[in-house]
């Protein structure tokens, strides 16, 4: 087999690189280790900035997003029984979030894909790059018991945080920024009105939680837990319960609760590598960085990913500028710092640390005062959440 990318993961961010790439006349191949269906049935963010809800425009597939998507131009901060509105729109110039789950993303990619007829293979195995430091990658993987050989001018790794792109590289080029949290979320999918039409974002002694919403009439909420805590000890009742507890009064009042369709825990971590490249493989979202997602940037860093990489290709097979790919790195890492800090900060001051003395405590609460007293304060609030504009390639 031979096309001109090869990529490594069927999630958004492979599929979004793939669908661009395919409306540039750019011909690209996606590997999967799992099926199809199991990709859509992972439940995710979904939480869109600015600019990623652009780049699904550009690549064409933001027909059901702009019927169904929810557009937020604020969010509310509940801290204790105090709660704070954030103007996004006002506060921005008139930016604003969609909120669209990263399933119904996928989703809308998938069909995209399956529409114009471009290559992805599902179920595949020992996935493995070749060659990235040379003028000819390749890829081997076996499907359906044949071991295929897949050659390119370039790879995408898109794989995650687990998957054979970022281990592909040697260890000692690589260095880990990584910082592990000592809880973790339990989030709840349940078919119930949203409690508001914004998200709210708690902070309570008890610990953190978020109401956030897939739909008019489906909902998505999160506690902090302690990291060990194990899922089959959280009966729908127990969350309830402890959900209203941690949000203001006039809120819990209004909670509409009901059965859950999904409960899990995720750990939280921030995590960075760099580089992001190694000669001709590129690593992309997840398999780059990992944020907490109390800022909501994870799939929205993986969309700048792609952004970067598509224009930099683009003028490769246009403009035979391969010196902007020397570039790639160092592009990405510059947003995805200030992402990295804002989600820090965010979980740094809305949630409870177990080994946080009094002194610690008292500063995070006067930092957090500071900034949502001010209009400076919740300006910065604002524009680090819509999130910051794709830099141009030139």
């Amino acid at each position: 087999m031979r096309t001109q990318v090869a990529i490594i993961g069927a999630g958004p961010a492979g599929l979004l690189l793939g669908q661009l790439l395919h409306n540039a006349g750019i011909d690209n191949v996606i590997l999967e280790r799992q099926s199809g269906d199991y990709v859509l049935g992972r439940i995710r963010a979904g939480v869109l900035e600015q600019g990623m809800v652009d780049l699904l425009r550009q690549a064409g597939v933001s027909q059901r997003m702009d019927a169904e998507g929810l557009v937020h131009t604020g969010f509310e901060l509940a801290l204790d029984d105090r709660q704070v509105h954030i103007d996004l729109k006002g506060l921005t110039g008139g930016k604003t979030v969609m909120v669209y789950g990263q399933t119904e993303v996928t989703r809308d990619l998938m069909a995209a894909r399956e529409a114009v007829g471009a290559h992805t293979l599902y179920s595949v195995s020992n996935v493995q790059p070749h060659g990235m430091k040379t003028d000819a990658p390749y890829v081997t993987f076996d499907k359906e018991g044949e071991s295929v050989r897949l050659d390119c001018d370039y790879i995408a790794g898109c794989d995650g945080f687990h998957g054979v792109a970022r281990q592909s590289i040697p260890s000692d080029v690589l260095k880990i920024f990584e910082r592990v949290y000592p809880f973790g979320w339990l989030g709840v999918l349940a078919d119930t009105p949203p409690v508001h039409d914004e998200l709210v974002y708690a902070r309570h002694e008890r610990g953190f939680a978020l109401c956030s919403q897939r739909s008019a009439s489906r909902s998505r909420y999160y506690l902090q837990v302690p990291a060990e805590e194990k899922v089959e000890d959280w009966s729908d009742q127990r969350f309830w319960a402890e959900l209203k507890t941690r949000l203001p009064k006039a809120l819990a009042e209004q909670l509409v609760t009901g059965p859950s369709i999904e409960k899990s825990i995720a750990p939280l971590r921030s995590f960075v590598v760099e580089p992001m490249q190694y000669g001709r493989l590129f690593l992309l979202g997840d398999a780059a960085h990992i944020v907490p997602p109390t800022g909501a940037k994870g799939l929205n860093l993986a969309a700048s990913d792609v952004s970067t990489l598509f224009n930099m290709l683009r003028k490769v097979y246009t403009e035979g500028r391969t010196d902007l790919l020397e570039r790639y790195s160092e592009v990405c890492l510059r947003r995805i710092w200030k992402a990295e800090r804002f989600s820090w900060w965010m979980t740094s001051m809305l949630h409870r640390f177990p080994d946080s003395d009094g002194f610690s405590q008292r500063i995070a609460d006067s930092e957090l005062a500071y900034f949502v007293d001010s209009a400076a304060g919740r300006t910065t609030i604002a524009e680090n959440y819509v999130g910051l504009p794709y830099e141009a390639i030139e």
